[in-house]
């Protein structure tokens, strides 16, 4: 076989512009960032060694490089995640992983400690990390200005403030559609490190955020007794992705390094489908929209984001401020309503019978509320009709005492859908048109992709190969089109195959080598073809900051940090609040999220209602709560434990 190399053309790799709509999907490993593109993503972002803001979900460079491959294969890109607040002696431990990034493969570095920019960084994109509190005009269109090319937007942004921000500035902007929401704006909470020393700006957030308080009133007055009051149900933005591609969104974001291989699947292809729809139909205005990488998916299941972990769902305030975005009764995943319990063994209590609204199997999970508004459950050991009514649940154990007749149950664990999603349960294959041409002395097998990249083989007459012609044309070629059809393995699809010129005799042995030796030659093409886009260029000369004095909010923890302040016209700079020094009363938390508003006593809303302060009480610890009702939010003020003391001084008199 004689190889025949592809035709020469300029390297080409995914267009980027806004007209390209770009699924972005959460890896904890890079195993789970390969599920993630298989299932349907345009890009994966993960954390590497360090300083990825989940102190958890750290990566290999090896395995983020084996990630890399595999994205770039169908025009994927590979973000890096590398968002946390530096110490001065981590700086240059920071620049070195950011350079191995860099030789590994990744597309671009997620920042948000402006101290990285005045380093020597790999010729890589910025992407402005959402703790960098992007939520206006003026911060967004310094961060352009400073040299980022994609800003990540706040999660509380309305699709109007989305709009506004989209009209000021002319780079990527990328929007939170799925998953967990931080309580307070990313970048502005500060009680973790305060009561724990464990800061969520360097990765190691406590969740003080899912702990039960009490809501007291400025009387002293309990509002709410053990409730989850600063939690938030999970984010769901399935109903706005034409809207959000429409007001200039570009990237949709799924939120979730910590989740495992069965969420991202699910999630992904569920959000793959409902973008697919969005880009299918052009929008009313004439706006048309494009995929952001190459191939197309099918699923082994029916996506459902219900069947994987959420706290019930919110769009919050895509729409504006509204009631219902809370999880007040629990931070756990309580699941699908199901059906009410019917009777129980009271005797022994070896079953129930529940009148259940679906299927249930072995091994599923079910999940109640107890007497204390707490989460419990079960495992399912055998089900069975029971006699008259609804479905006999025999559990592992004994039936909870907490469970009762009337108790409405869900299904957290669907036993029967995780088992799909345990297998291989996707397959991404990009189209190739085949085009074999014969000739006096050879073969000549063409794939063109569907980005038109090409690459050929050519398979030459020899004394072991004749290259007669056929007998039997008719058959000869439905034999040759059955085997360069067997692209099982490799990640194409034959679209279209072609046959030109007079058929010969060919072996299967030697039909599937030339595809296989075509579609190897395609696959390096494909590799070759994908271009990292360059670092954005800086405004010359340096773009003011919209302040010229900032605070411990500013989230400057190390001397390059604060240079780049100073490059950008800010005179006075406090340290950040993770370098201690910070005492007394002050915000630990600045959130659009409001008590008020929750429980009815919002100002705006109640006539006679003052804005006074209230207190959020966990066993010995108390917050204070400061309503700014000009910005509609909310201030949770404490003090940092983990500051020094203050000096003092003895004063011993004279003799």
């Amino acid at each position: 076989m004689t190889p025949v190399p592809p035709p020469p053309a300029a390297p080409r790799g995914p267009v980027m512009s806004h007209q390209r709509l770009e699924l972005l999907a959460p890896a904890k490993t890079a195993d789970i960032g390969i599920a993630a593109i298989t299932h349907g993503a345009d890009a994966v972002y993960i954390g590497g060694p360090a300083f990825g803001a989940r102190s958890a979900a750290g990566n290999a460079m090896a395995d983020i490089a084996r990630l890399a491959s595999h994205a770039h294969r169908y025009h994927a890109r590979v973000f890096l995640a590398l968002n946390t607040l530096l110490r001065n002696d981590e700086l240059e431990t920071a620049r070195t992983l950011a350079w191995q990034a860099f030789e590994a493969g990744v597309d671009a570095l997620i920042v948000q400690d402006m101290g990285l920019l005045e380093l020597d960084l790999p010729p890589l994109p910025l992407h402005a990390s959402t703790q960098c509190d992007i939520r206006d005009t003026g911060r967004a269109r310094f961060l352009q200005d400073a040299g980022f090319s994609r800003l990540v937007l706040a999660r509380e942004l309305s699709l109007a403030e989305v709009r506004e921000i989209a009209a000021a500035t002319t780079c990527e902007l990328e929007y939170f559609i799925h998953g967990a929401l931080c309580v307070a704006f990313s970048g502005q909470c500060y009680i973790s490190h305060a009561h724990t020393g464990r800061s969520a700006n360097r990765g190691e957030c406590s969740q003080a955020c899912r702990l039960p308080y009490d809501l007291a009133d400025g009387d002293g007055r309990i509002v709410a007794r053990g409730q989850h009051l600063l939690s938030l149900k999970d984010n769901n933005q399935g109903a706005h992705l034409a809207a959000l591609a429409a007001a200039g969104i570009h990237s949709f974001k799924i939120e979730g390094r910590y989740k495992d291989m069965a969420y991202v699947k699910n999630i992904t292809a569920h959000y793959r489908r409902l973008l697919d729809e969005v880009i299918e139909h052009p929008a009313a205005d004439g706006s048309a929209w494009r995929r952001a990488s190459s191939g197309r998916c099918t699923y082994t299941f029916t996506p459902q984001a219900e069947k994987t972990f959420n706290r019930a769902y919110t769009d919050y305030f895509a729409q504006g401020r509204q009631h219902g975005i809370e999880a007040f009764t629990s931070p756990a995943f309580t699941g699908e309503p199901i059906g009410k319990v019917i009777r129980i063994d009271e005797s022994a209590r070896r079953f129930f019978d529940l009148d259940a609204t679906v299927a249930l199997n072995n091994g599923d999970g079910l999940a109640w509320l107890d007497n204390e508004g707490k989460v419990t459950g079960l495992r399912v050991n055998r089900v069975e009709a029971a006699p008259g009514k609804g479905v006999r649940i025999h559990p592992a154990s004994p039936v909870p005492a907490s469970l009762c007749a009337g108790t409405t149950v869900s299904r957290n664990h669907d036993h029967a859908f995780m088992r799909l999603l345990d297998k291989p349960s996707a397959e991404r294959r990009i189209r190739v048109a085949m085009h074999l041409v014969f000739d006096a002395d050879a073969c000549t097998l063409t794939l063109t992709d569907e980005d038109g990249i090409t690459a050929s083989a050519r398979l030459a007459a020899s004394e072991a190969l004749s290259l007669e012609a056929a007998r039997q044309p008719d058959r000869a070629l439905a034999d040759i089109r059955r085997h360069l059809g067997k692209l099982g393995d490799t990640p194409f699809a034959a679209d279209i195959i072609e046959c030109t010129g007079t058929p010969c005799f060919l072996p299967a042995a030697a039909i599937n080598a030339l595809r296989r030796d075509a579609v190897t030659r395609l696959d390096t093409a494909r590799l070759a073809a994908h271009l990292r886009a360059p670092r954005a260029t800086p405004a010359a000369p340096p773009t003011n900051f919209p302040q010229d004095s900032l605070n411990y909010l500013a989230n400057v923890l190390n001397d390059k940090a604060r240079a780049f302040y100073e490059h950008h016209g800010v005179k006075v700079i406090e340290a950040a609040f993770e370098a201690n020094e910070t005492a007394g009363d002050v915000s630990l938390m600045v959130t659009r999220h409001c008590l008020r508003y929750s429980f009815n006593l919002c100002p705006k809303e109640v006539p006679g209602i003052r804005p006074e302060p209230m207190r959020l009480i966990h066993g010995r610890q108390t917050l204070t709560l400061r309503f700014d009702c000009k910005r509609c939010e909310m201030h949770v003020v404490g003090q940092n434990e983990q500051a020094a003391p203050p000096a003092v001084v003895r004063l011993h008199p004279a003799r």
